[in-house]
């Protein structure tokens, strides 16, 4: 069988007994995708960075397609947890990268006003795998030289 998309465990996070992410219904959109180990998001305060949520999974998929991470739904009324990028940018091309082997994180702020412990095996997210399309007159040529936040490097 050929491998088009899906999930595989990264490297660094073999000994973790990390759940591959998987649809609880026929219906999902999304991959429910679990922290690896247990995580304090603090309280937001202005101006700090957002807490990265490990995951220890990676995602391949077809060069035409993207990994869209996506907030669970009760994470912001009941957990206070927000994206701080909204969503999240899964490319093709992250799969394996030199810098973290394409290692997925989620990116959080909590707005309530104490901290929220994330355990280890508790869905703090879902992915969902999109094709997407190109302009006429796309010219990329670049290759991917990096992990997180590597695009524009």
């Amino acid at each position: 069988m050929k491998k088009e998309r899906g999930f595989e465990i990264a490297k660094g996070f073999e000994n973790y007994n990390v759940n591959l992410p998987i649809r609880k219904t026929k219906g999902s959109a999304g991959y429910d995708i679990e922290a690896v180990e247990d995580t304090v998001v603090p309280s937001f305060k202005k101006g700090m960075k957002p807490t990265l949520i490990k995951t220890g999974i990676k995602a391949y998929m077809r060069e035409d397609e993207v990994l869209i991470l996506a907030n669970r739904s009760s994470n912001p009324s009941k957990k206070g947890l927000i994206m701080a990028n909204s969503i999240g940018v899964i490319d093709s091309d992250y799969y394996g990268n030199p810098d973290n082997d394409g290692h997925i994180m989620f990116a959080f702020y909590n707005i309530k006003e104490e901290d929220i412990e994330i355990k280890k095996g508790e869905a703090i997210g879902q992915g969902i795998f999109q094709k997407f399309l190109i302009t006429d007159d796309d010219i990329s040529t670049g290759t991917r030289t990096g992990g997180f936040g590597s695009t524009n490097k």
